[in-house]
């Protein structure tokens, strides 16, 4: 019963850590574009687009981290 939960949780996890590599990706080739675009888009905007990348990439740690932690328990 114990494992079933965890086997839960970690496909959920695995779907998620997905998820956000297809999302960082995006938004990585969206400041390569803004960076690219320089005269059109302003230093700010690139600046708040680096940021939340940065958040997304912490956030993505987490997961790994959580999934590491949910893959030790099962193969106790």
């Amino acid at each position: 019963m114990f494992n079933d939960a965890l086997f839960d949780e970690l496909r959920q996890l695995e779907r998620d850590v997905v998820d956000a590599e297809r999302r960082l990706a995006e938004q990585e080739a969206l400041i390569v574009d803004l960076k690219r675009q320089h005269q059109d888009a302003s230093r700010a905007q690139v600046e708040l687009e680096i940021a939340e990348l940065e958040i997304m990439r912490e956030s993505q740690r987490q997961r790994q981290q959580d999934r590491q932690r949910l893959l030790s328990l099962l193969q106790r």
